[in-house]
C-alpha cells in the first residue's frame, strides 16, 4: 500500500477551522500521509498539525453543493470543526481522512517516519532494562533471579524477554506454569517491599470445571512466603465472574491447593465497560447547555469516578497487606493485562517514594505497562468518540484510568511528587497518538519484530533532555520518604479538569497561577542559596579576623 492511493486530495483552500479556546482560523488545508495541517492566511503564521492517528471519529454534515462541515473527534478528547467549500472537495477530504485514520499496518505509523531533530544524549530504549531495574532486588544469595525462559517470546507472548522469578523455580517449571496460566502469564515479581513481602502479578489459573491443578504453580507461590506467613491473592473480578470463568477454561486458586493464600475479590470494571463509562462522561462534559444538577447527574451516572474509587481502594488494600501485614500479594484479573497492572502500579506509588520521582515513574510505566505487556495498540485503537457499533470489546481506556488515579493521589499529596500534573497529561496524549515508538504495539515481542528500538525514537529520550524536562517538574516538590495513603472518600476525589474539561473550560488561569508559583519557588531557592553563601563568607571573614588579631575569641562568641 502507498499513501498516495488513499489521498484523494492533498490541498484544499478556503477552509475554516474552529477549535477550543482559539479564534477561527481561515486558511489552507494540507493532507499528508500522517498529518492534517491547517495553515492560516495573513501575516501572522498560525498552524494546526494533527496526526491522523489522533482522530477517533469523523462526522459529516454536508450542505448541498456549497460544501459542508467535518467534525473531527480526537482521542485527546478535542473536537475540531472544519468548514469546507465545495461539495466535491468536501467529499474528497472526508473520504481521505476516513481512510487514513483507519490504516492498521503499524509499519505505516508516524513513529517509523519521524526523525528526531535533537541530539539523543540518553537512549530511552535501554534506560530501564530489567537487569538494572531489579539490581537492588537481586543480590548474591538472594531468593530471586532473572529468567530468560521467554527470550524468544514463545512461553508468553505478552511478557518481556527477561522476568524476575523465585530462585528455586527452574525454567522448565516456568514453562509448565505458563501452560496453566491465562495467556502464559505465570506469576512474576513486580515489587519487593521492605523486608520479605513481595508483590507479584499473573493471569488467572486455568482450573477449568474439572478442577485442574499445577503443582509447579503451587510450589512457586509457596516459595515466596516467609515461614509461618500467609499471602493474599487479590482477584479483581467478582466472585461470580471468577466462578463462571471455570466453565470457559479459567478459574481461581482453590484453598485446598493453596492453603497458605487467602483469596480476596475486589472487582474493577475493564474493557468495553470502562470505555462506555468514558463515553458517558464525555457526553456529559461536552453538553455545555445543561444545568448544574443535570451535569452532575450525568457525571455520576457515567460511573467514571466510581471506577477511580474502586481501583484506588483495591490498590490501598494491596499496599496495606504489604506494608502493615508484611504479607506477600499476587494480583490478577482474567488475563493480567489491565486492572492487575493498574493495581500493582498504584500500590508501588503509594509505598515507594522513588516511583513519585520523574525517573522512578518513567521506570514504573516502562516496567509494569510497556514491558509488562499492556496491549496499547489494541486498547487505544478506538476511544470514546467511536460509535459503539464500530468498537471492539477489547478497546479500553485502562491506562487513562490509571493516570487519573495517579492524578487523584497527586492532588492529595501535591508536594510528594517530583513531576507536575502536565506530565500525566503528556503521557495520556502520547499513549494514544505519538511521533515516538514507546507505546507502539501490544508487547515487547511485537516492538522487537517491528525493530522499533532501532527505527523509532523513544519518548523518554526526548522528555529527559535538560531543555524539556523542567516544564514537567512540580515546583512544590519536597521529597517524602514515607508511605502515602490516599483517601477514596467521594469528597476527596475530583474530576480531572486538566484532561476532561480542558477543551470546554479554558485552563489558562490555572496554568498562569502555576507559573507564578514556579517563579516564587525559584526566587525562594535563589534567596536561600544567597543566604547560605553569605553565611559562609561571614565565617571565612571571622576566621581571617581571628588569625590577624582583629577579632578575639570572646568577641566572636558575642557576634555569633
Amino acid at each position: 500500500m502507498e499513501f498516495a492511493e488513499l489521498i484523494r486530495i492533498s490541498r484544499c483552500d478556503r477552509v475554516m477551522l474552529h477549535r477550543p479556546h482559539h479564534r477561527v482560523l481561515d486558511g489552507t488545508l494540507c493532507i499528508t500521509g500522517h498529518h492534517l495541517i491547517v495553515s492560516a492566511h495573513g501575516e501572522e503564521p498560525e498552524e494546526l498539525w494533527l496526526l491522523h492517528s489522533n482522530i477517533d471519529a469523523i462526522e459529516r454534515r454536508q450542505q448541498g453543493m456549497t460544501g459542508g462541515t467535518l467534525w473531527l473527534k480526537c482521542k485527546d478528547l478535542r473536537i475540531l470543526q472544519l468548514d469546507i467549500i465545495g461539495a466535491d472537495q468536501f467529499a474528497k477530504v472526508a473520504d481521505t481522512l476516513e481512510d487514513l485514520i483507519r490504516v492498521e499496518d503499524p509499519m505505516f505509523q508516524y513513529p517509523f517516519f519521524y526523525r528526531a531533530m535533537y541530539n539523543v544524549l540518553e537512549d530511552g530504549w535501554t534506560t530501564f532494562l530489567p537487569e538494572s531495574e531489579f539490581s537492588r532486588v537481586i543480590q548474591q544469595g538472594d531468593d530471586w533471579r532473572i529468567s530468560y525462559v521467554n527470550k524468544d517470546y514463545k512461553v508468553c507472548s505478552s511478557y518481556p524477554a527477561a522476568v524476575v522469578v523465585p530462585k528455586n523455580i527452574e525454567d522448565s517449571d516456568l514453562v509448565a506454569i505458563a501452560n496453566f496460566r491465562q495467556g502464559g502469564r505465570f506469576p512474576v515479581l513486580a515489587y519487593r517491599h521492605e523486608g520479605s513481602a513481595v508483590l507479584m502479578r499473573s493471569g488467572q489459573p486455568l482450573i477449568t470445571a474439572n478442577g485442574k491443578r499445577c503443582k509447579e504453580d503451587e510450589r512457586l507461590l509457596n516459595s515466596v512466603l516467609a515461614r509461618e506467613k500467609r499471602g493474599y491473592i487479590i482477584d479483581t473480578r467478582t466472585q461470580n465472574l471468577a466462578q463462571s470463568a471455570k466453565l470457559r477454561g479459567g478459574g481461581y486458586e482453590p484453598e485446598l491447593h493453596y492453603p497458605n493464600w487467602r483469596r480476596v475479590h475486589k472487582p474493577i470494571d475493564r474493557h468495553h465497560v470502562l470505555l462506555d463509562s468514558l463515553t458517558k462522561l464525555m457526553d456529559g462534559v461536552n453538553d455545555t447547555n445543561s444545568g448544574t444538577d443535570k451535569w452532575l447527574s450525568r457525571l455520576e451516572s457515567s460511573n467514571w469516578m466510581n471506577n477511580i474509587k474502586e481501583t484506588l481502594n483495591c490498590a490501598c488494600l494491596v499496599a496495606q497487606c504489604l506494608d502493615q501485614d508484611g504479607a506477600s500479594v499476587l494480583v490478577h484479573d482474567t488475563d493480567g493485562l489491565d486492572s492487575a497492572l493498574q493495581v500493582t502500579s498504584l500500590a508501588q506509588i503509594i509505598l515507594n517514594p522513588d516511583c513519585r520521582t520523574v525517573r522512578g515513574f518513567e521506570a514504573l510505566i516502562e516496567r509494569e505497562w510497556i514491558q509488562g505487556g499492556h496491549p496499547f495498540a489494541t486498547r487505544h485503537a478506538r476511544s470514546c468518540y467511536t460509535p459503539s457499533a464500530q468498537r471492539s470489546k477489547i478497546n479500553a481506556p485502562t491506562f487513562l484510568l490509571f493516570l487519573d488515579c495517579v492524578y487523584q493521589i497527586h492532588s492529595q499529596f501535591s508536594c510528594s511528587f517530583e513531576f507536575a500534573e502536565n506530565f500525566l497529561v503528556m503521557l495520556f496524549e502520547h499513549s494514544y497518538s505519538s511521533q515516538f515508538g514507546t507505546f507502539l504495539g501490544n508487547n515487547e515481542g511485537e516492538r522487537k519484530n517491528m525493530k522499533a528500538p532501532e527505527r523509532t525514537a523513544s519518548l523518554w529520550s526526548y522528555i529527559n533532555r535538560h531543555e524539556v524536562l523542567p516544564k514537567y517538574l512540580n515546583p512544590l516538590y519536597e521529597p517524602n520518604q514515607r508511605v502515602i495513603w490516599p483517601s477514596v472518600a467521594p469528597m476527596s476525589l475530583q474530576l480531572w479538569a486538566g484532561v476532561f474539561l480542558r477543551w470546554v473550560v479554558d485552563q489558562g488561569p490555572q496554568e498562569a497561577a502555576w507559573l507564578v508559583v514556579k517563579e516564587l519557588r525559584e526566587r525562594d531557592a535563589a534567596l536561600r542559596s544567597k543566604v547560605s553563601r553569605l553565611r559562609r563568607q561571614l565565617q571565612d571573614l571571622e576566621r581571617e579576623a581571628l588569625e590577624v588579631g582583629i577579632l578575639s575569641p570572646t568577641m566572636e562568641l558575642e557576634v555569633a
